[in-house]
């Protein structure tokens, strides 16, 4: 069983220095330093020549990748040389046992940043690493399930801003009277629609109704949906024939910020169904330039979901390609508890994971997966 809890000990220390040796052997043959350096000089080449921002969208593309890819360089050498240190700095604690608590210090802080490199090796779908179109809907279940929905809302909305990720909320659509039915939230940064695919599928919570005269326990659904959002806009041809498009009032706390226009948009793209809609932004224009391209990102989604049940299907697989199986239990009542179903990783403090500590989950999702599709390549 794996738990969020655990914490290694000083006792632990030998056995955790010989793991971080076999882990930077695996990443360094994952990462090749020297083809990274190459690319780094590469790409430097390119942008020290004349008239490289002539084009401005290649310029930008090509910078981004220098800044990526020497940020990966530049994390891993970094890594190597301090973890180099730990075993020089674990002789000296040998003889010198005030240095015990500076190299628990040290071995946590290369082991945490080991974590956070390897997780490279996790993402290999075509847009893993890129932004994210995250969805949440509530379920079944009234007032309770949307009051569930916009506190997943704010659980993965906090999981993003605590990784660094930049997060714009594009759309909710609020409940009748407490929480929302459905919102959409844009997440920009590395591997973004990569992780966030961990989260996807539906989360249930078990707790006593807030809502209930008779505060009887209440078990809610929530369901997440992740799209990738690609640069590309050629990527998803769309007839214009086939969408409908309806603009509304968007709907505000009120105040001097209340939308007295009809600028929020919402589209229907009826051979499959998909509705999209933005009231965020300031003007129709500018409401209807992001809903389409969230209709992109969604059509992409599906694309890439049917393209993994057909290569299921030739491989005599059976897969569960119901998108709404359920992921994870939140039970506040009558104990507390968050797990995983898929791995069976859990916290007993719910509220932590509540307020945004997903990291064990999702890394526990993510090697699942990784090594599911190995055994199945």
């Amino acid at each position: 069983m794996s738990t969020g809890d655990a914490r290694p000990t000083a006792e632990t220390v030998p056995q955790r220095l010989a793991a971080i040796g076999e882990q930077l052997q695996q990443l360094e043959a994952y990462l090749d330093p020297e083809t990274l350096s190459a690319r780094v000089a590469e790409l430097e080449d390119q942008m020290g020549a004349p008239g490289f921002w002539d084009d401005q969208d290649t310029a930008a593309k090509i910078n981004s990748e220098h800044a990526r890819t020497s940020k990966k360089l530049q994390g891993f050498e970094q890594l190597r040389g301090d973890a180099d240190d730990l075993e020089a700095l674990a002789e000296m604690a040998d003889e010198d046992p005030e240095l015990a608590g500076e190299l628990e210090e040290q071995v946590t802080s290369v082991e945490t940043r080991l974590a956070a490199l390897e997780e490279e090796r996790l993402f290999s779908g075509p847009y893993d690493a890129g932004d994210a179109l995250v969805t949440i809907n509530a379920g079944a279940g009234g007032t309770d399930a949307q009051d569930w929905a916009e506190m997943v809302l704010r659980m993965e909305m906090r999981w993003a801003e605590k990784r660094g990720f930049d997060v714009e909320l594009l759309e909710v659509s609020p409940g009748e009277e407490a929480g929302i039915k459905s919102a959409t939230f844009k997440v920009a940064g590395e591997n973004a629609y990569g992780l966030y695919g961990a989260e996807k599928g539906v989360h249930r919570l078990v707790r006593l109704s807030p809502f209930d005269s008779a505060n009887r326990r209440q078990t809610s659904f929530a369901g997440l949906e992740v799209a990738p959002i690609v640069d590309e806009v050629d990527e998803v041809e769309i007839d214009d024939d086939d969408l409908q498009i309806d603009t509304y009032r968007a709907s505000g706390a009120g105040g001097q910020h209340v939308n007295k226009t009809d600028s929020a948009v919402r589209i229907t793209h009826k051979p499959s169904g998909i509705v999209v809609q933005c009231q965020n932004e300031r003007s129709q224009t500018q409401n209807k330039l992001t809903a389409m391209n969230m209709l992109r990102a969604k059509l992409l989604e599906q694309r890439e979901r049917e393209r993994q049940e057909e290569i299921a299907r030739e491989k005599g697989e059976a897969q569960d390609v119901n998108f709404g199986s359920q992921i994870r239990s939140y039970v506040l009542h009558p104990y507390t508890m968050v797990k995983d179903h898929r791995t069976s990783f859990e916290m007993g403090d719910a509220q932590r994971v509540l307020d945004g500590d997903l990291d064990g989950f999702v890394r526990a999702e993510l090697l699942r997966s990784a090594g599911t599709a190995s055994t199945a390549g």
